[in-house]
C-alpha cells in the first residue's frame, strides 16, 4: 500500500491537536492521585490492560473476524480511554477526577502496552509474511505521536493556566470535527472492506463495547468501589480512544493498513449511543444515591 500524502500530514496534525487538548485539561495532580488513591487507579487498569484484551481476543475469534479486522479490533481493545470518557463520566454523576487520572496514566502505558498487544496480534492472526511488527523505532515514534502532544498541554496548563481554560474548548470542538473526518476517511479508504464486513465487524464492535461498559462497572461494584468510582472506570474503559487507533492504522509511517482501522471507525459511532444508554441506566437505577453523594 502506497503512503498517501494527505494521510502523511494529516493524521500526525490531527491526532497532535487532539492529544494536545487532553494534555490542557491535565495537570501534574492528576498523576500524583494514583499515589493517594491507588486502588481504584490499579483496578480500572487491571480491567483496561488484562481483561479486555482477553475479551476482545475471544470476540475477534467468536465472531470470525477476518486477520486484518481482528487485529484492528486488537488495536482498539489496546488504546486508552477516549477524552469523551471524562464528558460522559460527568453527565452520568460519576468520578471525573478519576477519569482524568486513568486517562493520564493509560496514555502513558499505552504506549508500550499497544506495540506489544499489536505485535502478538499480528503473530497470531496474520500470517508471517504479512506481518508489519513494530520495532523499536516504531514505538518511538507511537511515543512522540501519543504523549508529545498531551506533554506540550500539560506544560501550557502549567504555565499559563487562564489560556489553557480558554483553549479548552475550542479546542474540543476541534478534536470533535478532527475525529469525523478521521472516521470519514478510514471509511473511505477502505470502503469495500467496510460494505462487505460491516455486518460482522459492527456486531463485534457493538460487543465489545458493552461488554467493555460492563466489566468497567461491574468489577469495581465487586471489588466494593463507589458506585461513582464505577461509573467512572466505566465509562473509562467503556469509551477508547478510537481517534488513535484508526490514526494508528492507517498512518504510513505505522501499520499502513486501512483495513485495520474499520472496527474502531464503527466503534467510534456506536460508542456515542452505548455511553448515552449507560449513563441513562445508571441514573434511572441509582439517581438518589448520587444526589446524595455529590
Amino acid at each position: 500500500m502506497t503512503a498517501d500524502p494527505l494521510l502523511t500530514l494529516f493524521l500526525p496534525v490531527a491526532l497532535g491537536i487532539i492529544m494536545l487538548g487532553l494534555g490542557l485539561s491535565l495537570t501534574l495532580a492528576d498523576f500524583a492521585r494514583v499515589v493517594k488513591f491507588p486502588k481504584p487507579v490499579l483496578i480500572g487498569l487491571g480491567c483496561q490492560l488484562l481483561l479486555l484484551p482477553l475479551v476482545c481476543f475471544f470476540l475477534a475469534k467468536a465472531f470470525g473476524l477476518a486477520p486484518a479486522l481482528a487485529v484492528g479490533l486488537m488495536l482498539l481493545a489496546a488504546s486508552p480511554g477516549g477524552t469523551t470518557a471524562n464528558l460522559y463520566s460527568h453527565l452520568a454523576h460519576g468520578d471525573v477526577a478519576l477519569n482524568i487520572t486513568l486517562t493520564a496514566v493509560n496514555s502513558v502505558i499505552a504506549v508500550l502496552t499497544m506495540p506489544l498487544i499489536v505485535n502478538l496480534s499480528l503473530a497470531y492472526f496474520m500470517e508471517g509474511d504479512q506481518a508489519l511488527p513494530l520495532q523499536f523505532t516504531k514505538v518511538v515514534q507511537v511515543f512522540i505521536i501519543v504523549l508529545g502532544p498531551v506533554a506540550i498541554g500539560l506544560w501550557i496548563r502549567s504555565r499559563f493556566a487562564g489560556f489553557a481554560a480558554r483553549m479548552e474548548k475550542p479546542v474540543k470542538i476541534i478534536s470533535a470535527l478532527f475525529l469525523l473526518i478521521i472516521i470519514v476517511l478510514a471509511v473511505v479508504k477502505d470502503w469495500q472492506t467496510f460494505v462487505d464486513y460491516a455486518p460482522l465487524v459492527g456486531g463485534a464492535a457493538l460487543a465489545f463495547n458493552v461488554i467493555s461498559l460492563a466489566v468497567g462497572y461491574w468489577v469495581p461494584r465487586l471489588m466494593k468501589l463507589s458506585l461513582r468510582q464505577s461509573i467512572a472506570i466505566g465509562m473509562e474503559i467503556g469509551i477508547h480512544n478510537g481517534t488513535l487507533a484508526i490514526a494508528l492504522a492507517l498512518s504510513p509511517m505505522l501499520l499502513n493498513n486501512a483495513t485495520m482501522s474499520i472496527p474502531a471507525a464503527i466503534y467510534s459511532i456506536i460508542m456515542f449511543f452505548t455511553a448515552a444508554a449507560f449513563g441513562w441506566w445508571i441514573n434511572f437505577a441509582h439517581g438518589k444515591e448520587l444526589q446524595g453523594a455529590e
